[in-house]
């Protein structure tokens, strides 16, 4: 979750310095039942709390505390999130602010501002998670490939929260080889056509390792918001009549999480709710069209960036819905 975004370059150089100037401490104070000759990348949120310095990560993802996770319902789960920002809301002494989320971030986001709509002048949901429900959603593909056998192990370890995070950490040393290969594989040139450079590959790479391999935490709390699939268990479409803030959403064009659903909720908004969708980019908008996705965010914020502007011409490059 996030208040402002930032480039992601300039966050990863610093995180860079402190990964290189603590990894060769830090890895000769680490125990593991891995052989000293097979040791990984020492995993610490200290590596990744200076990539973050214009962003707020949810408590238990990032670079924030991983306290131990004990809920046991969908609404326990959601008032973990939702209080714990609160009280950082608190100790920062804010008010009437401009809240963006992505993903789930983007769910916890929205479920705050439902609860807290005093706070919130603006929001801002980008790719987010939990609109749909499986009910109403779920393609026919999904439903057959529930019913087969590789679908119902599947399902038994979503809801016996097994977790690619736990993959990462079982792989000891070949973990952040893993990663790094999916980072490569996924982030490897902007919208632009310009390759990420060798240098942004590793800090990328390292950035994304840490975070998977990090205490568990936030990521048990998964069961609980979706079942397999990644339909919300407490959709927020059926929370649109109850919306009390402005909202914009932000999509990438190829983003997996589909667009559909906000604009079936923006039927049963009572308040502004526009969609914007950004060509070239998929789930992870912000980062593989740059500028558009900025672009799209400054348009959602021009009533308090420009107010007396009139600045309602969507910028060049982004698409209304």
């Amino acid at each position: 979750m996030s208040i402002g975004p930032r480039r992601l370059s300039n966050s990863l150089v610093k995180m860079a310095e402190q990964i290189n100037s603590s990894a060769t401490a830090a890895g000769a104070k680490r125990w593991s039942f891995w052989p000293s000759s097979l040791r990984w990348i020492p995993t610490s949120t200290d590596h990744i709390i200076a990539a973050e310095k214009r962003l707020l990560s949810l408590v238990s993802w990032g670079g924030s505390s991983r306290p131990d996770f004990t809920c046991k319902s969908t609404e326990e789960t959601e008032n973990w999130f939702i209080d714990s920002f609160e009280e950082w809301r608190k100790a920062k002494n804010l008010s009437n602010f401009i809240l963006l989320g992505h993903s789930f971030g983007g769910y916890v986001a929205a479920k705050y501002a439902l609860k807290h709509p005093e706070r919130v002048q603006q929001l801002i949901l980008v790719g987010p998670a939990g609109f749909t429900s499986q009910t109403e959603h779920m393609s026919e593909r999904m439903t057959q490939f529930r019913a087969t056998w590789k679908g119902v192990v599947l399902n038994h370890l979503w809801e016996s929260n097994f977790t690619p995070m736990k993959v990462i950490r079982g792989l000891g040393p070949w973990g952040p080889d893993l990663v790094r290969k999916y980072t490569n594989a996924r982030f490897t040139a902007y919208s632009n056509g310009d390759d990420l450079t060798e240098e942004s590959s590793r800090l990328l790479s390292d950035y994304v390792y840490h975070t998977l391999a990090a205490k568990p935490s936030g990521e048990l709390c998964l069961k609980y918001i979706f079942s397999f699939g990644a339909f919300a268990k407490s959709p927020l479409l059926y929370r649109a009549p109850d919306w009390k803030v402005p909202t914009a959403f932000i999509y990438g064009h190829e983003d997996w999480m589909n667009y559909r659903g906000a604009q079936q909720a923006r039927k049963n908004m009572k308040v502004p709710c526009e969609i914007i969708r950004v060509p070239q980019a998929g789930h992870f908008v912000f980062m593989e069209n740059t500028s558009a996705f900025h672009s799209a965010v400054l348009y959602a914020c021009r009533r308090f960036v420009s107010p007396q502007k009139d600045n309602d011409s969507l910028p060049e490059g982004v698409v209304s819905v």
